[in-house]
């Protein structure tokens, strides 16, 4: 149901969860944990599957949150609760440091990146798509934990499950877009049996930007949501033609001390 990063595992006081699709009720090709607030599926049989996950969490469902997600580079704040789902804000990634709110973001094949600085006892997390991870996500995320006084040198980052660089093929224009941004992007594409393809690093672009945005503890779980049946994958699903997809959440929580 629930997998783990090692490096956030190791600090104290700090509860996180990449969840995979098990363990939840939801049928069909939502089978079974579907917390996507924006899918097609039930939702009844969605709030059971993001109450079990706050469960896990050890939160109300009330304090299981997740943004509306735009594929911005925008990060919020939220020190509270909000006060029903459509007045959820929209942004891609969430910061707190109140205790006993576990924020995340969902994803199905976009990375989810969790954050915390164990010394200013804040979190975050972070939902990058190659597009949100462009135009700055990750940066956004670091300055709005530094608000709240995290220092990035200070800051351990997880990246969870993703559409991994053998499954992500893509087309001209879009290694145009990138190279157009920085010719340095050139290292995270590799040539595809495709003429006039590449095969995207998505994985390795995160930890770039990660990098160079001065966030040097980084962890990633190394896993595939494409080719492992585990997840959900928005793009396997097109390929099998199929009318939509669950969602995972991905979430991160302070302890109460």
């Amino acid at each position: 149901m629930m997998l783990a990063s090692p490096l956030l595992s190791a600090i104290p006081g700090v509860r996180h969860a990449f969840f995979t699709r098990e363990g939840g009720i939801s049928s069909g090709l939502y089978g079974s944990l579907n917390g996507g607030l924006g899918s097609d599926d039930d939702p009844a049989n969605v709030a059971e599957n993001r109450r079990r996950m706050a469960q896990a969490m050890d939160v109300l469902p009330s304090r299981f949150l997740s943004p509306w997600q735009i594929h911005s580079p925008d990060a919020v704040v939220v020190s509270a609760p909000w006060e029903s789902a459509s007045s959820r804000p929209r942004a891609d990634a969430i910061v707190t440091r109140a205790e006993g709110l576990a924020i995340g973001v969902t994803a199905a094949d976009c990375g989810p990146i969790l954050f915390v600085d164990p010394n200013a006892r804040v979190i975050g997390a972070a939902h990058a798509g190659w597009k949100g991870a462009l135009t700055g996500i990750l940066e956004s995320t670091v300055e709005t934990m530094e608000q709240l006084g995290a220092e990035r040198t200070g800051i351990v980052a997880a990246i969870g499950p993703l559409i991994r660089q053998h499954s992500y093929e893509v087309g001209g224009e879009f290694v145009e877009r990138f190279m157009e941004a920085d010719a340095e992007n050139s290292l995270f594409f590799i040539p595809s049996t495709r003429a006039g393809h590449a095969m995207f690093d998505l994985a390795g672009f995160i930890r770039m930007r990660l990098e160079n945005a001065g966030v040097l503890m980084i962890d990633d779980i190394g896993l595939d949501t494409y080719s492992d049946e585990r997840f959900y994958s928005y793009r396997r699903s097109v390929h099998r033609n199929e009318p939509d997809y669950g969602r995972h959440v991905h979430a991160i929580s302070l302890e109460h001390g």
